[in-house]
């Protein structure tokens, strides 16, 4: 069986640990590792990838992949999946659509993401329940010049979260944290009063350089949000 790129970074890291692979030495190339593990150059990379960027590895251009000496812990962002999160929490789980349309990026849009002038986007509003309350509202803005695809999307019955977090990686993350207070719409939305404070994520992702997906997600009041690293 073909291993995949989970498998091969398992292992790796194993050999490591084992100290099979030392600190600061060099381990095998891609091309020696795809052989050793059955499988494409493609999942090595993805594999070693993301060795490195949690700090066990270094990789250098035209002078290999060698252990670190002294791993750096680094924060690891994973894009969380709100349908998982409210039925950990013992929720059950429910989606709406709200709006959904294309149409050309606003300008505040184009120059959060960078993109073309007239870019097209796929713009989002969905509402996502524990319990049959609501606890988040999604607002969310997919650039259809990096995943055409999505125009074509269903996102009747499953939401774009899903769906991008199975459809496409980032490379790069932009995320800010506040607090907001509920108008009119947020308030009819999230089922509270104009005014009550809200914690509020902004979230803008990459691929490679390439704008994938800007979204705004309000959630209700006394939401707590808890972090582990």
């Amino acid at each position: 069986m073909t291993a995949t790129y989970r498998d091969v970074k398992a292992d790796i890291l194993s050999k490591i640990v084992r100290g099979e692979w030392e600190p600061g030495g060099l381990i095998p190339g891609e091309v020696e590792l795809a052989e050793q593990y059955s499988c494409a150059r493609a999942t090595v990379n993805r594999a070693v990838r993301e060795l490195a960027d949690d700090g066990i590895v270094e990789r250098r251009r035209k002078a290999g992949t060698r252990v670190r000496m002294t791993p750096v812990r680094q924060a690891r962002f994973d894009i969380p999946l709100i349908r998982s999160e409210i039925e950990q929490s013992g929720s059950t789980y429910r989606y709406a659509l709200i709006d959904d349309s294309v149409v050309v990026a606003p300008d505040w849009l184009t120059a959060r993401l960078t993109l073309e002038p007239e870019s097209r986007a796929r713009h989002l509003i969905c509402l996502h329940y524990a319990d049959g309350k609501a606890y988040q509202l999604e607002d969310r803005w997919i650039n259809l010049a990096t995943l055409p695809q999505a125009e074509q999307a269903d996102f009747s019955t499953t939401g774009p979260n899903e769906w991008l977090v199975a459809t496409v990686p980032f490379s790069d993350v932009e995320i800010a944290f506040s607090a907001s207070a509920a108008d009119a719409a947020l308030a009819r939305y999230l089922d509270c009063m104009v005014g009550d404070a809200l914690f509020t994520t902004e979230r803008s992702t990459w691929w490679e350089g390439q704008a994938v997906t800007h979204v705004r997600l309000s959630f209700r009041p006394g939401h707590r949000m808890t972090a582990q690293y």
